[in-house]
């Protein structure tokens, strides 16, 4: 019997009986912490397999079907915030991204629109951007370029060929000649340019517009050997000379409101009369095409330079030959009046320029090698500063007497075929073959200093120099910028060397 009371098995209540406190809060937290990490994979289940997946069931008391612990340390319903948060973040940028990217690609589609080419050229629409939210350094720059005020009238562009351009003498208007014999009108500006109207004038190509000195009538002549005088409002013909000459008709100059003057193909000159039916005289000294007509201020003299080299000068009171210029071995193409009148300068197809003193044309008392191209173009800008042009497609000024390259006013993409300037001299107009019209403000050449002889220059440097009006930028310009900006670091620099010496 003592045997068995020694090893008796113990009943329930003895084990409840040695089980201590400590015990029992220690498995109570492994418990609690099994429930936390089945919760942690739970969740990374969640988010790796099925990110849309429903939210839990909510019954109508409000209870939900996922279970819940009692323990305040766990709490069911509180959002993952390491998930969810991560989440939102990445989508947040990618969107941010994505919307600077589409700013960015819009504003380049504005200046895209902004600067390409039209009768209008209107501003690109700037409603939907905001300079000061831009942090991009390049879409800032855009908008400002696309801000900046024009200087000049926006490019006009047109289907068929243009073979001149004339500016009227007192109204913003500009006619274009084209090779179907039409003549288009433009009212320009630097907001748009304003097709006014078209007027068909000649059956073959229009090969010169002039305006007559009050601006009333338009004076053109055509292939088809006709001079047609047509009123600018009406566009009703005031007067034609049929086959006014035997050939085509190349050049015509008015000397005032009642007399101009035309050259044909094969180097005859005419001079009319809009009072009479038939030319005051004609006179045919060359054989081949009158590439220029031009007199000065007191009519007394008919210049006239041809492609067979010569300059030739007629006496228009007397009605005959005054002087013919010694051959030269090469195009005579265009020429300029400078310098009050006392020096007529020629440019040629070699890039030459001829400088004769008035009245004395037969032979050049200067010859300047000009721009290495063939000069087609001449336009007398001031007294003493021309814009020249040709084939290369670059319009270049120079200085007369001394002779001086200036630089580059503007640039077409293809040869250049006609130039004018406005009434008021701030505008000059270029064609090329490419079938456009482009402006340059050339109001700078006002402030434009003489140059005088012997004065030091750099002759490789003036040639390529890009002016205010040119489209093209000079490297000399960036390194400047980069120059004041080592200047600027520089002068920083030395101010904190100062603050840190004095403190």
């Amino acid at each position: 019997m003592h045997t068995h009371e020694l090893f008796k098995i113990p009943t329930d209540d003895d084990e409840l009986a040695d089980i201590d406190d400590d015990m029992v809060v220690g498995v109570i937290a492994e418990i609690e912490q099994e429930v936390l990490n089945e919760s942690d994979s739970d969740d990374d289940e969640y988010d790796l397999v099925d990110m849309d997946a429903p939210e839990p069931h909510i019954d109508g008391r409000g209870s939900s079907n996922v279970s819940s612990c009692s323990d305040d340390s766990f709490d069911p319903n509180a959002v993952d915030s390491d998930s969810d948060d991560s989440m939102y973040d990445a989508e947040k940028t990618a969107d941010g991204a994505t919307n600077a990217k589409r700013r960015k690609e819009q504003v380049t589609n504005d200046a895209n629109r902004a600067s390409g080419s039209g009768t209008s050229g209107g501003a690109a629409d700037l409603t939907h951007l905001d300079e000061d939210d831009e942090t991009d350094e390049t879409v800032r720059a855009i908008i400002a370029a696309i801000k900046k005020p024009r200087s000049a009238p926006p490019e006009i562009k047109l289907e068929d060929f243009i073979t001149d351009i004339c500016f009227h003498p007192e109204r913003d208007i500009i006619a274009l000649a084209t090779i179907i014999g039409d003549v288009h009108l433009y009212e320009y500006s630097n907001k748009e340019n304003k097709l006014l109207r078209s007027i068909e004038v000649h059956a073959k190509s229009c090969r010169d517009v002039e305006f007559s000195e009050d601006g009333r009538s338009l004076i053109t002549c055509s292939k088809d050997k006709c001079v047609m005088v047509t009123d600018m409002e009406t566009e009703k013909l005031k007067k034609l000379y049929e086959t006014a000459h035997d050939d085509a008709i190349n050049k015509i100059h008015v000397l005032d409101e009642r007399l101009f003057a035309t050259g044909d193909d094969a180097g005859t000159v005419k001079l009319w009369d809009l009072r009479t039916k038939d030319a005051i005289f004609e006179l045919k000294e060359v054989e081949d095409q009158i590439t220029q007509i031009l007199t000065n201020d007191e009519n007394k003299l008919l210049l006239a330079t041809s492609a067979d080299g010569y300059l030739t000068t007629y006496n228009i009171g007397a009605r005959k030959l005054y002087v013919q210029s010694e051959p030269y071995e090469e195009e005579l193409n265009c020429m300029g009046i400078y310098r009050g009148s006392s020096k007529l300068v020629a440019g040629t197809s070699k890039g030459r320029l001829y400088t004769y003193n008035w009245g004395y044309f037969g032979y050049h008392c200067d010859m300047y090698p000009g721009i290495k191209s063939p000069i087609s173009l001449m336009v007398p800008i001031t007294d003493r500063i021309a814009c020249v042009a040709g084939e290369d497609g670059n319009i270049r000024a120079c200085h007369i007497a001394p002779y001086r390259n200036l630089g580059v006013v503007g640039q077409h993409n293809m040869p250049i075929e006609s130039m004018d300037i406005s009434n008021n001299g701030e505008l000059l107009a270029s064609s090329s073959h490419n079938n456009d019209v482009r402006f340059w403000n050339v109001k700078y050449f006002e402030d434009f200093a003489d140059i005088k002889y012997n004065e030091k220059h750099n002759a490789y440097k003036d040639k390529r120099h890009n002016l205010p009006s040119s489209k093209c930028t000079n490297v000399s310009d960036f390194f400047a910028d980069m120059t004041k900006e080592n200047d600027d670091d520089d002068d920083d620099d030395t101010a904190g060397g100062d603050i840190n010496a004095a403190m």
